[in-house]
């Protein structure tokens, strides 16, 4: 399994190596020198051969070469998966919350013991760093073990003698068959976001992994299954379009969470909240730093050029814009000299700060963001489209980027750029800053850097984003609450993880206990 993820020297030592792996859980299963290893499903405890003819090639980033095929299942398969899901709920339902407790209990150890198993599948597959990978595997099981704390969320409520004779009793049930649908930036950690939530309630799951990052998934599947969870608990179905509307539409499905696009994002929410699902949609956004001239300018500095550019810009909490207010303005040519030492290459070599993006095509749409800001009047201070690593000639790498006298009228601003490109826009004070931030469509983070309690005080009120940090670039919450992105940025009532997950997931029910002479009546109301 860890020789696999050494792959990026080629297609022949990839087949070689994975055919070592054990074909009994194994996320690949063809290893003849012919062909590349393929994905299988995971329905009802079992990692299965697909029987599709359409299937889409995986690619390493760093190379773009094709190490894998992942299916796009068949109507049956999808079908097989959900039916595995709905048989086994009542058993699950059923099952005390404390054995529930126990597997994810187990479950948080064994991704413990294989976090750098998992993170070397991610750089294979994904790009990042194995210093983000991890930290995208460690972010995923720090909600699996919030998830193990289920017994206090899913306590109920009384009221006694709200009549003479009737006291009030309130039960947290589970739902029933969730899914989710996940992007390809954080193939752990959304995921892990997901299903162990639903799961550790009482519900079944269906998980759809994004197809250009099957191999997390696939393993995090394993060792759930190690840990004791029953099969048929959780399903993991692979496709497109075709499986995102399959689980929009199925009268099983009850709820649905997705992370990615706006596009996608606000498709899912309409569709599958027209059949009668709940969803929740976390989707782009656009985060704002706004930088004093009284911040400590060496702390700064250093976190701006980590936020703008740590994972190559490809994630939703990135700082991808900065505000310089006043003085601070002053700092550029800093912080560009400072972006000018990370360096770039393949996410498994040493050193390495940033990766490549995910595609080609993620490449040349990055590519031709920044050339908007040229054409719109704005100035690249650093540019990073050129740049060529040496052995990794065919990738999709982009350099990192800072484009200043921006606008917000400007096309660079107006984008989600999810690249390695900070856009850099001024104002003199920071009523104008906040101005800009609440102008944006979206709402997901950002941040303030200042030495002053007022300032920091009057930001974090005025300012209309889900997560504010004060000299904290990615305000990401931890999982005991939860994650709350809004306006554009996010779509449903109920937001990722912590008490909200919960409610999410469950179904409330009240019951009324009647006391009388002839005895105690159960009346559901």
């Amino acid at each position: 399994m860890a020789a696999l993820v050494l792959a990026a020297a080629g297609r022949a030592r990839i087949l070689q190596l994975a055919s070592k792996a054990n074909p009994t859980w194994y996320p690949v299963s063809s290893f003849s020198s012919s062909s590349v290893p393929t994905v299988k499903l995971f329905i009802d405890g079992k990692f299965v051969e697909s029987r599709s003819d359409k299937w889409i090639d995986i690619h390493n980033p760093a190379t773009n070469e094709v190490i894998g095929r992942v299916p796009q299942s068949t109507k049956a398969e999808m079908d097989a998966a959900v039916a595995a899901c709905k048989r086994s709920f009542p058993t699950w339902a059923d099952t005390s919350i404390l054995s529930r407790q126990q597997i994810f209990l187990r479950y948080q150890q064994l991704i413990k013991e294989n976090l750098k198993e998992i993170a070397r599948l991610i750089t294979l597959e994904q790009g990042k760093t194995l210093a983000d990978a991890e930290g995208d595997v460690f972010r995923g099981l720090q909600v699996v073990e919030h998830a193990c704390s289920v017994t206090s969320l899913m306590l109920g409520e009384t009221m006694p003698s709200i009549t003479k004779d009737m006291d009030l009793y309130s039960y947290r049930l589970p739902l029933g068959v969730c899914a989710g649908i996940a992007p390809f930036n954080f193939p752990a950690m959304i995921p892990l976001w997901m299903f162990p939530m639903a799961m550790v309630c009482g519900n079944t799951f269906l998980m759809k992994p994004s197809e250009r990052v099957p191999g997390a998934t696939m393993l995090l599947a394993k060792l759930l299954q190690d840990s004791g969870a029953p099969d048929g608990t959780l399903n993991i179905i692979h496709g497109q379009h075709e499986a995102v509307n399959f689980i929009c539409d199925h009268p099983d499905i009850k709820a649905i969470s997705f992370v990615g696009s706006n596009q996608a994002g606000e498709y899912i929410f309409e569709r599958g909240s027209r059949h009668g699902k709940r969803v929740q949609a976390n989707m782009g956004a656009k985060n704002h730093g706004v930088i004093m001239p009284d911040a400590n300018k060496e702390n700064t500095l250093n976190q701006l050029v980590g936020a703008a550019f740590g994972a190559a810009g490809q994630r939703c909490m990135a700082l991808s814009t900065a505000i310089l207010v006043g003085e601070a303005k002053k700092w550029l040519p800093e912080l560009v000299e400072r972006a000018k030492k990370l360096r770039v290459n393949a996410g498994d070599q040493p050193g390495a700060d940033l990766g490549p993006l995910i595609t080609p095509q993620a490449k040349e749409r990055v590519c031709n963001l920044i050339d908007s800001g040229t054409k719109e009047g704005a100035s690249i201070l650093l540019d990073g489209r050129k740049i060529k690593v040496k052995g990794y000639e065919n990738g999709n790498f982009v350099g990192p980027t800072i484009i200043s006298n921006v606008k917000p009228n400007m096309t660079c601003y107006k984008e989600e750029i999810f690249g390695p490109v900070l856009v850099v826009l001024e104002t003199e004070t920071l009523d104008e800053a906040i101005k800009i931030v609440n102008d944006n469509p979206y709402g997901n983070g950002t941040a303030i850097f200042t030495t002053n309690g007022a300032t920091a005080r009057k930001y974090s009120h005025l300012v209309d984003v889900g997560q504010v940090g004060v000299n904290v670039p990615i305000p990401v919450p931890l999982p005991m609450f939860s994650f709350t992105g809004s306006r554009s940025s996010f779509r449903g009532d109920t937001n990722f993880y912590g008490k909200q997950q919960v409610t999410h997931i469950i179904k409330q029910e009240q019951h009324g206990i009647l006391s009388s002479s002839n005895g105690l009546h159960h009346s559901p109301n």
